[in-house]
């Protein structure tokens, strides 16, 4: 996630970093001055030169000028739509210092800030390209340590090294099964994933955060310090309280998984789902699953229905889970199953990680569909298939199990009694954003009716209006009161702030 000073831009407080950046300075890191050996680049403040000479003496990382060997790769995030950002820098940070030191750099000289982590802001926000900012990017803080049953995490790493070193260690965390994703993002806006029903949402198994606030000090925030802080970090998304330098993970023992991937004919489509959405949030907690319909020229003909869902238990009580399913809808065209140990299934999700224009937006669903509401969902994946889309539609992503064992005020993340995360997609070939972006503006508007405004903060929209009822629901005033306490002169603000 992402954040705006509010003299600008985008700065997000979900980043990367080591666990050894533990020091507590008294203040910001102010850097001293020094002479520029080539014409400083005018503020876009209008408050004077911008002495970059001067911050690239002060840090450990590297920054990137426009022009410079490698501004024009680092500059990049994962979705192809924003390669035309143009930040004014980015700073590669090496530590919470190098963080500090950037954070006191862009107050001094009045420069928009982005922070970024893994690079996926759906909207684009950790870019710093409109208007143009200073980018603190923070994916080389990528350490991943294992000590017993703690994990230790800069908040830059990224998912398919994290589980290959956990697994490795023979433990285990709940996530995502995206590769490039940041650790940082998906763990403060929630974390749903493969694993989510089993294990809870990836923020739960977190046991401690480094953060640099705004203020420039680093500090702990735990159950026992800086409560309020670690309750607000757990949840509440990126980019408003300061930027989270490494976690601490609980981590469990890794189990054996399984998995399966069935598939029917489009025209099954409304029975699975009907059936789908009553068993799928209340199934055994092990059993955890994601229903996707797709359209678009990636599925000539017509849309695809398929499922893909994963079973810690027991291997020989796998196709007992899923007839809680199958036993009441057509046979499925496809059917495959796999077990793998949790390492090696992990590696397996994450395929090639390679990069791809999309757009998206999301619910979250308390209430399953009745025929009217699956018939207008339906309506909408039909819809892809003229549409000059790539692949475009939708995927609803089961919750229940471990989520619903905490209240929706034991953390940030208000949603705990939800059925479902949904997810609104539509990859596209070049010139076709306008019309990716319509698409998946245009399903959501059409399931408000049946699912209200709720939507999940890792999932940003810049079109939801009442974003802070959206995502935060009735944690929002909480959150504000931790923004006053530790941001008090509102130095991290985004687009979507509470």
């Amino acid at each position: 996630m992402s954040t705006w000073t509010r003299r600008g831009v985008l700065g997000a407080a979900a980043l990367g970093g080591l666990a050894a950046c533990s020091s507590d300075p008294p203040g910001p890191a102010r850097p001293t001055p020094s002479v520029s050996t080539s014409p400083p680049a005018p503020s876009p403040s209008g408050g004077g030169p911008v002495p970059w000479s001067q911050l690239r003496r002060h840090v450990q990382g590297s920054l990137a000028r426009p022009g410079g060997p490698t501004y024009d790769q680092v500059r990049l995030l994962q979705n192809p739509r924003y390669d035309g950002q143009r930040p004014l820098a980015v700073l590669t940070v090496a530590s919470a210092q190098d963080v500090a030191t950037g954070l006191a750099f862009a107050q001094e000289h009045g420069l928009p800030l982005a922070i970024r982590s893994g690079g996926h802001s759906y909207p684009g926000w950790s870019g710093g390209g409109s208007p143009r900012a200073l980018v603190l990017d923070c994916r080389s803080l990528s350490d991943v340590r294992v000590d017993g049953a703690t994990a230790t995490i800069g908040a830059g790493a990224t998912l398919a090294p994290v589980y290959d070193r956990i697994g490795g260690a023979g433990r285990a965390i709940a996530g995502g099964s995206c590769a490039t994703v940041g650790v940082g993002g998906l763990t403060l806006g929630g974390g749903v994933g493969v694993l989510t029903r089993a294990m809870g949402l990836t923020c739960d198994a977190v046991r401690s955060m480094e953060v640099v606030t705004a203020d420039g000090r680093v500090r702990t925030a735990s159950a026992d310090e800086e409560p309020d802080l670690y309750w607000a970090l757990r949840g509440g998304g990126g980019g408003h309280l300061g930027v989270v330098t490494s976690f601490e993970f609980d981590t469990v023992a890794a189990p054996t998984v399984s998995t399966v991937y069935l598939e029917w004919p489009f025209a099954a489509a409304a029975k699975v789902i009907d059936a789908w959405q009553d068993w799928a949030p209340t199934a055994d907690a092990r059993l955890w699953s994601t229903l996707k319909a797709l359209g678009g020229e990636a599925h000539p003909g017509e849309p695809t229905l398929l499922l893909s869902g994963t079973w810690v238990g027991p291997t020989g009580s796998f196709d007992a889970q899923l007839a809680g399913l199958l036993d009441h809808v057509p046979a499925p065209s496809v059917r495959s199953t796999h077990t793998r140990s949790y390492r090696d299934q992990m590696a397996a999700f994450a395929g090639s990680g390679a990069r791809e224009a999309f757009a998206a937006t999301s619910h979250v669903a308390y209430d399953a569909l009745d025929h009217r509401g699956i018939a207008d969902l339906l309506d909408q994946v039909q819809g892809a298939q003229a549409s000059g889309i790539k692949e475009a539609g939708v995927s609803m992503d089961a919750l229940g199990g471990k989520v619903r064992e905490l209240a929706p005020d034991d953390t940030a993340f208000v949603h705990r009694q939800a059925l479902a995360t949904v997810q609104y997609t539509a990859t596209f070939p070049p010139g076709r954003a306008t019309t990716a972006d319509a698409y998946v503006h245009g399903f959501r508007a059409a399931m408000l009716p049946h699912w209200g405004h709720h939507a999940y903060v890792n999932y940003a929209d810049p079109t939801i209006t009442d974003y802070r009822a959206a995502y935060f629901g009735s944690n929002a005033d909480r959150l504000a009161q931790a923004r006053t306490a530790y941001d008090p002169d509102g130095f991290f603000s985004q687009p979507q702030d509470f």
